[in-house]
């Protein structure tokens, strides 16, 4: 519990979106008290009922048990004037070329700003949203001094601290994270924001601490690196599709034991999608050109992920009659979420309705949102097994656990594609032709 010689007493979190509501949930849990604020008055009336605002694991049992630590408010200038620590974690939508638009940061920030003026204490602002490079010493610190008449480094602090997170799985992320990082306007920010960290991680992870220049970059790497390594290991299951008798797991599983490798995001699977993996790819290629180079890497995954969707098109136009009804398994960009941003399944459905396919789709928990992308034209499946026995042809583009799970196709069905190969084998033997990626077809 926080005492009186604590310089932690309040935590304040500006945004109750996918990342806000279950951080200042998991923050409140672990004993800490949170004012947080939304513009969103439905979303603060849930809160502070204990409803979880947005479809993610845990949030409902972590808003139960923050009763009485967590508290909501449309008004950000009184978490501002609150907070000892206040985390803005608010939109940061991409830019057509690349890197991220500050439309809903600096209003935020200009608020916060009000809040802070008069304070005696020293209140960081902990900016968790992804920013570009330059951004938090930049335009977001001026922001602040200017709304609140102090100067970062003496009146408040001013950190950049993204949380390097999945959506599925945030609140457990958030407390047992691999390393954080804190880009800090100065010694006394990072000390608290490090003290703030160590309080409620249940693990004991690296804290980073560099200026904002390097944690905003190193942001954007984190997420580049990894969608590398995804495409790399796409890479080689097409590689393995053509030479008899490789199949890409054997080889993944081999060389992620390599300690320079590692097995994490080597599957060998479809494409990367959701809210930060294609976009950071994007916005490092504009940091290197404004940095006077080419991220000829980070370009390339861009371009080998965009074709992702084209060779699934290609294995089902390879099996595609006239007259057959096409099912796709999984519409949410990984299991878990009800987010589709960038889903390769929605992806796929859309350029198959363009084909003027006949489509049928189920995912557990996106159906209302690839409603609203994809209208009346696909027929929506109630249930994974509605699906499969509606279709002729099913695509698996999402690894739900529910989907390897299943025992049959319908009676109608008889090409199954397996983007992960998570297929039973009961599922696997109720098709006349079973198609796993990464796998030659001498082996399928």
């Amino acid at each position: 519990m926080s005492g009186t010689g604590d310089p932690i007493q309040t935590v304040g979190v500006v945004g109750l979106g996918k990342l806000g509501a279950p951080l200042a949930a998991a923050i409140a849990v672990q004993g800490i008290p949170v004012i947080a604020a939304d513009l969103d008055a439905k979303r603060v009336e849930k809160v502070n009922r204990g409803i979880a605002p947005v479809a993610e694991t845990q949030l409902e049992e972590y808003l139960a048990r923050a009763r009485g630590k967590l508290r909501a408010t449309t008004d950000v200038v009184e978490v501002a004037a609150k907070g000892s620590i206040v985390f803005v974690i608010v939109p940061t939508p991409s830019e057509p070329h690349g890197g991220f638009s500050l439309q809903h940061v600096l209003p935020a920030c200009d608020a916060i700003g009000r809040g802070l003026k008069n304070r005696r204490d020293f209140p960081v602002v902990v900016i968790t949203s992804t920013v570009m490079p330059g951004s938090t010493g930049g335009p977001i610190r001026e922001c602040l001094e200017a709304a609140s008449g102090s100067k970062s480094g003496a009146d408040f602090g001013l950190c950049y601290s993204p949380e390097l997170i999945a959506l599925g799985s945030v609140i457990h992320d958030f407390l047992n994270p691999d390393f954080v990082l804190v880009g800090e306007s100065d010694v006394r920010s990072g000390d608290l924001l490090e003290r703030f960290y160590g309080r409620v991680c249940q693990n004991a992870p690296y804290i980073a601490r560099m200026n904002h220049a390097n944690a905003e970059l190193s942001k954007l790497a984190v997420n580049t690196f990894v969608t590398t390594k995804i495409a790399f290991a796409n890479m080689l299951a097409q590689i393995c599709e053509g030479i008899p008798g490789a199949n890409v797991d054997v080889v993944t599983e081999a060389i992620g034991h390599d300690s320079r490798i590692g097995s994490k995001y080597l599957k060998g699977a479809v494409g990367y999608g959701g809210p930060c993996f294609p976009r950071d790819n994007l916005a490092m290629g504009k940091v290197a050109r404004e940095a006077g180079t080419v991220a000829i890497l980070a370009e390339a995954t861009d371009r080998s992920n965009r074709n992702e969707v084209q060779r699934l098109v290609s294995k089902v136009k390879h099996y595609y009659r006239p007259g057959m009804r096409v099912g796709i398994l999984g519409l949410s960009y990984k299991p878990n979420t009800d987010v589709i941003e960038e889903s390769q399944g929605i992806i796929l459905a859309q350029t198959l309705l363009e084909e003027n396919m006949d489509l049928v789709v189920f995912d557990p928990m996106s159906m209302a949102a690839a409603q609203v992308v994809l209208g009346d034209r696909p027929t929506y499946a109630g249930s994974t097994q509605d699906c499969l026995e509606q279709s002729d042809l099913v695509v698996i583009m999402t690894p739900w656990k529910e989907f390897s799970g299943a025992d049959r196709l319908g009676g109608r069905a008889s090409v199954l594609i397996d983007g992960w190969r998570i297929a039973s084998p009961a599922l696997q033997e109720s098709v006349a032709t079973y198609v796993p990626l990464g796998v030659s077809p001498s082996r399928s």
